[in-house]
């Protein structure tokens, strides 16, 4: 492994503009081989972006995290457009963000046509069982690489624990709280508790050329409500792609009645099982209810906010890099970030975990990530083969098949 960047260098990286050739093929690499959601994406990135690549400073990866877990959709896929935004400027943002998600994409979308064709794949069942856990050991693994990245005072774990107590209590991450939190990093921070001069940052908001401001039969009517259901569900979810789940249960089961409660647990197994972001589970959704365009259609509208969202505010916080003001909503949204995974981790758990077996995967994968430090996509695979075969032993009463 590097070392991180010398401040020379890490200067040198802020002005550097990657190739967006180069953007594109880490993107397409990451969006096939990335498991383990939104934090454990985000904890590969800074390994590999700031400590092996030197592409961001380790502030630049700071705020970068900060701010898109402050703005509504999914989390990876924002940290992604805005890493490719500064360092491959507009078109770079574009090009790197859909790299991001297209092998997601065409892996979901072909798991949905076999399903489809199939009447249903009883396997998932069996994967997911064993992979599920896994994948809290993931995100915890994540969720203290990124603590040691950006959290550096008392406020901001005080911070990170109300906010993580809020989420397990109301069993949601509230945008209220990035905004709180943010507030309270603009009061603490920004000199207004305290007459403290803030160091200059040089992260996201670092000093770069600004050159823009930022299934079944498909109907028109079937792929117009899509996109806007999956538009609104990428505007209006804060936070990791896990909080999105009781909202789409809500619209496409209850509402909607596109799909029965064991379409939807299948096509969020898919989701979380397949590398990339969990929010992908929009292109799962969409096959079933439009076929390959509704799949298409679905997958634009869940993830095009993420890319208006970032190329609009970006510009504006460059520009406003050295305000005491921006800075100190950063860290306070940081801190918030990490008690809000932290929260959704334990919902998640209690979906993911449901006996000794499972208990016991979520531990030894805890073990093996702190201890030799193995792939994701390994221990995805090793986890996976433990469902095959034991899944159809034990037939756990588990609560996804309730």
């Amino acid at each position: 492994m590097k070392n991180l960047p010398t401040d020379a260098a890490a200067a040198d990286a802020v002005k550097r503009r990657i190739p967006i050739r180069d953007l594109v093929g880490y993107f397409l690499r990451l969006g096939t081989l990335g498991f383990g959601g939104p934090v454990a994406l985000c904890g590969l990135m800074e390994k590999e972006l700031v400590q092996d690549r030197g592409w961001l400073t380790k502030q630049e990866m700071r705020d970068t995290i900060a701010i898109s877990q402050s703005l509504p959709g999914p989390l990876a896929i924002q940290v992604g457009i805005f890493i490719s935004y500064l360092r491959g400027g507009f078109w770079g943002a574009w090009a790197g963000g859909w790299a991001f998600i297209l092998p997601n994409f065409l892996i979901v979308a072909a798991l949905a046509a076999l399903y489809v064709h199939f009447g249903g794949l009883s396997w998932m069942t069996a994967i997911f069982y064993g992979v599920s856990p896994a994948v809290i050991a993931l995100i915890l693994h994540s969720c203290w690489r990124l603590s040691k990245l950006g959290m550096e005072d008392w406020l901001q774990w005080v911070i990170a624990t109300l906010c993580f107590v809020i989420t397990v209590v109301f069993q949601a991450e509230l945008a209220v709280l990035f905004v709180s939190a943010g507030i309270l990093g603009i009061l603490y921070y920004g000199s207004f508790f305290r007459r403290r001069k803030v160091p200059p940052a040089s992260g996201a908001v670092a000093l770069i050329p600004i050159s823009a401001v930022a299934a079944k039969p498909a109907t028109t009517s079937t792929l117009g409500q899509l996109f806007t259901f999956f538009f609104k569900a990428g505007s209006l979810t804060f936070g990791s792609g896990l909080v999105i789940v009781p909202f789409l249960e809500k619209g496409l089961v209850q509402q909607t009645g596109w799909l029965n409660g064991r379409e939807f647990f299948v096509a969020v197994a898919v989701g979380m099982l397949s590398p990339g972001p969990v929010v992908i589970t929009a292109t799962f959704v969409g096959y079933l209810v439009g076929g390959f365009w509704g799949s298409l259609v679905a997958t634009v509208g869940i993830f095009l906010p993420s890319f208006l969202l970032i190329l609009f505010i970006a510009p504006i916080l460059i520009r406003h890099r050295n305000n005491l003001i921006v800075q100190g909503f950063v860290k306070g949204a940081y801190a918030a970030a990490i008690g809000t995974i932290l929260g959704a981790c334990v919902l998640l758990g209690k979906i993911a975990i449901g006996d000794w077996l499972t208990t016991l995967i979520a531990l030894g994968s805890l073990v093996v990530l702190f201890r030799w430090k193995i792939s994701n996509p390994l221990l995805v695979a090793a986890t996976a083969v433990i469902g095959l075969i034991a899944f159809p032993l034990l037939q756990p009463h588990w609560v996804l098949l309730q």
